[in-house]
């Protein structure tokens, strides 16, 4: 035979083309088989549809309740910073003075600090008393803070106005109101231009804040924001120890606006080397962070416990195989006497068993995505979504089923003698 190089070529094809059409043979011959048992095969394959329709609700469920916790947080907004006056360990131990925040620290980080775009004081009181006419709401959270509050943590007010820049220069007695207190105080949106009473403080209402909803275990429309500047007069305890709020330029500079201000700070409280913060600072997009991997780590939990039930389904299409074995054996008989192999034999009931499965799973895809729509149109439930990955991992884990519960009884009619065989009835 005289050696010509494209056969090097011609042969690895003829190899993939001549593979390709046995498995194609091997589908086809399972695909009748299901077909000829129809309704052995839709019960064989219950349990995989079962597990593979938990599987999908219970992943589409978690993930869509994690993207509306993480989307709740993208809309109060990723890249601002949080510092709070705290220390790390021992507090006030060591000899250490009282950690203090005062406006002079947060000008200073506003003028030294060019990865800070917007900068705001925050002035909190959790249990004011208010008043309007005759109704009281008490225990609310009055916010006292600047300007550009609203723009950092994406706190607009849709009805009326929010109080500008000379409010704040000025301590003007002006609130904005989120809509639970409307609630509260059993009036409407006729309450801009009206006069409240926080805490005996006359405060004129120039506007109401859009909507936000609950976050947590607190209703963050339960609030009223004022100037901070008002806030200190109201509260002067709180002149040396404000929080402030602090947004990056853009969510690729929060390292940067991070270590700016935290050496700007420990400059102006003549820290050393050794000693730490005396300040707390927190990051918004480190909680965005920590609900993306909740939501993922939950996701695998429950996705893994719910296809323990996949062992059940495997256990149904092995029995089944089993069956199937010991029904063909005259066919396994007849097939090894014309030259079938025991691979030939082996691939035959692997790919059986790996269709039912698929078969089944396709099924589980289906009714899983129908029950996760269905369930999202309960007017309590976030809408769940169905990732692609999910669809992918179980429908490979029930082609997965397929192959390990299919390896007994395809090794069974392998390794059966041809001459037993034929005798079978």
């Amino acid at each position: 035979m005289r050696f010509h190089p494209i056969n090097i070529v011609r042969r690895p094809f003829r190899w993939a083309v001549s593979a390709a059409s046995r498995n194609a043979q091997n589908v086809a011959t399972a695909a009748v088989q299901i077909w000829a048992n129809k309704g052995r095969s839709v019960l064989t394959t219950l349990g995989i549809v079962i597990a593979v329709t938990s599987i999908i609700t219970v992943i589409s469920v978690v993930q869509g309740f994690g993207n509306y916790m993480t989307n709740m947080v993208r809309g109060y907004g990723t890249s601002f910073i949080v510092v709070h006056p705290w220390y790390e360990g021992e507090r006030h131990g060591h000899g250490m003075r009282e950690p203090t925040l005062d406006i002079h620290d947060i000008t200073a980080v506003r003028g030294e600090c060019p990865d800070v775009r917007r900068i705001t004081p925050f002035v909190f009181t959790h249990n004011a008393v208010v008043s309007y006419g005759r109704e009281k709401a008490e225990e609310i959270p009055i916010r006292g803070v600047a300007e550009e509050y609203q723009l950092i943590r994406n706190f607009p007010a849709d009805a009326g106005r929010f109080f500008g820049p000379v409010d704040v220069d000025n301590a003007e007695p002006v609130a904005v109101l989120g809509r639970t207190l409307l609630t509260l105080l059993e009036c409407d949106e006729s309450i801009i231009g009206d006069y409240i009473y926080i805490d005996d403080t006359r405060f004129l209402v120039v506007g109401l804040l859009a909507e936000k909803g609950s976050f947590g275990d607190g209703d963050q429309d339960k609030t009223i924001m004022i100037p901070y500047t008002r806030s200190i007069r109201m509260y002067p305890d709180r002149t040396r120890s404000m929080s402030f709020l602090a947004e990056a330029t853009d969510e690729d500079h929060i390292d940067a606006a991070y270590a700016q201000i935290q050496r700007t700070l420990r400059q102006r409280h003549g820290l050393t080397v050794e000693q730490p913060d005396d300040f707390y600072i927190e990051r918004q997009d480190q909680s965005l962070q920590s609900f993306e991997e909740i939501r993922n780590i939950s996701s695998g939990i429950l996705g893994g416990i719910v296809s323990i039930s996949l062992l059940v389904g495997g256990i149904g299409i092995m029995n089944m195989m089993l069956v199937s074995v010991t029904e063909r054996t005259a066919e396994i008989g007849l097939r090894k006497s014309i030259g079938a192999r025991r691979r030939d034999i082996l691939l035959q009931f692997l790919t059986e068993a790996v269709v039912l499965c698929t078969f089944g799973g396709l099924i589980g895809v289906a009714l899983g995505y129908g029950l996760s729509k269905l369930a999202s149109m309960h007017p309590s439930m976030v809408p769940a979504e169905v990732p692609w990955w999910a669809v992918a991992a179980a429908l490979g884990c029930s082609a997965g089923t397929g192959i390990v519960f299919g390896v007994i009884p395809a090794f069974k009619a392998a390794i059966l003698n041809p001459i037993d065989a034929l005798r079978h009835e």
